[in-house]
């Protein structure tokens, strides 16, 4: 239950910080994508349920407030956390480079079936465009924040499963 409060507390705190303090510093319009460090970060510390639910999560709630077509960042992200959630074999705590490149991966993606769905099937054939102009800044931003993110995310983590280590010995 108080993984369940505390993802659901997160949750809401990154998309506040995303939707109002980053819409503040915005360079050229481009904000970074803290909901994919999120959705990316509990995929692969978690595993592959819990990306799933976590990108479902974080992708209706932008769905909600900013989507043109009601589920698509919710599949979009869904797939992002399961697809974050294989790695979690191969996850380890000290190592920050593989959640760095997992992440760098997540946005690319993002950014792509976005604009695959969006835009492609629309016939607006500029992709190199997109590219160049709102997918990579949106990647180097994104990086840069989960420079700053992701260790508040894994010390968050580290204290629920010392807690739910704790509360499952009281119980043996």
């Amino acid at each position: 239950m108080r993984r369940f409060i505390v993802s659901v507390l997160l949750i809401v705190l990154c998309f506040l910080f995303q939707t109002t303090v980053f819409q503040g510093i915005a360079f050229g319009g481009i904000v970074p994508n803290i909901m994919i460090v999120l959705t990316a970060s509990f995929g692969f510390m978690r595993g592959e349920k819990t990306g799933l639910i976590m990108g479902f999560a974080c992708g209706f709630l932008s769905d909600i407030f900013f989507g043109n077509v009601l589920g698509l960042n919710a599949m979009i992200y869904m797939y992002i956390g399961y697809a974050n959630g294989k790695f979690n074999r191969i996850f380890y705590q000290e190592d920050i480079k593989l959640p760095l490149g997992l992440i760098f991966l997540s946005d690319l993606a993002y950014g792509f079936l976005y604009y695959v769905t969006l835009f492609l099937m629309r016939a607006r054939f500029n992709i190199r465009y997109y590219f160049i102009h709102i997918i990579l800044p949106e990647v180097v931003y994104t990086i840069l924040v989960t420079l700053l993110l992701y260790p508040l995310v894994l010390w968050i983590n580290k204290k629920l499963e010392e807690s739910e280590k704790r509360r499952a010995r009281k119980f043996v």
